[in-house]
């Protein structure tokens, strides 16, 4: 197994805890005036996918194309994909090309979205605790901080969210920290060696045939 493979599997029990708390989470906090408070919005993303989970027996049976379905229609247009491609690629993101970017930002995303169908199918009791909001952060790096409980010791997990500028202004997920962990630095790691070894091409390469060995049938 080469790499990139081996860290692509470690993080599939992040990404269980991480899908976990997105399907799951069900305490929200108090609002800021009239805009959504950060604690609420994660509790709204979550509340949102459990309930279509739970009115879809396909989903409840672990059906993994809308279960990969729900995760790119209902869960990624709360993440800035794009911020999280460049921040995990790090400043070879800067100097490849327009479409060196769109490609590397494709192949992560089935990747992650792959990986997060995978763990909703596994989700069974778990609960998640959104914890108060530490006051007095950045907009635009802000962390809510929450607790999975389920059978086993509690899992962290904390979301780090941008507050998304102009008129109607909301939030929106760049990185998440499962166990004190953060994912995208995680990545950020084993991107860099590949991109080293053999440049942004190489890393697209590697990404594009480990998500066609994830499609093929078990």
């Amino acid at each position: 197994m080469d790499t990139l493979s081996s860290f692509i599997h470690l993080n599939r029990r992040h990404a269980l805890a991480a899908v976990g708390a997105l399907a799951l989470a069900g305490l929200a906090g108090p609002a800021w005036s009239s805009e959504e408070a950060p604690e609420a919005f994660i509790g709204r993303i979550t509340n949102d996918t459990l309930n279509t989970i739970k009115a879809d027996k396909a989903l409840r049976s672990g059906d993994i194309q809308k279960l990969m379905q729900l995760v790119d229609n209902q869960l990624m247009p709360h993440v800035n994909f794009r911020r999280m491609t460049a921040l995990a690629t790090g400043p070879a993101w800067r100097s490849a090309t327009p479409e060196q970017q769109k490609r590397l930002q494709d192949e992560f995303k089935i990747l992650l979205v792959r990986t997060y169908s995978g763990a909703l199918s596994q989700i069974t009791d778990q609960v998640v605790v959104v914890k108060p909001l530490r006051r007095g952060q950045d907009d635009k790096n802000l962390v809510v901080n929450t607790e999975v409980r389920g059978k086993g010791d509690p899992i962290q997990l904390d979301y780090r969210l941008e507050k998304t500028p102009g008129q109607g202004s909301g939030w929106m997920i760049f990185d998440l920290n499962v166990l004190g962990v953060w994912l995208v630095e995680n990545y950020r790691n084993q991107f860099t060696k590949e991109i080293n070894a053999g440049g942004i091409d190489a890393l697209i390469a590697s990404l594009a045939a480990r998500n066609k060995s994830n499609a093929k049938p078990a």
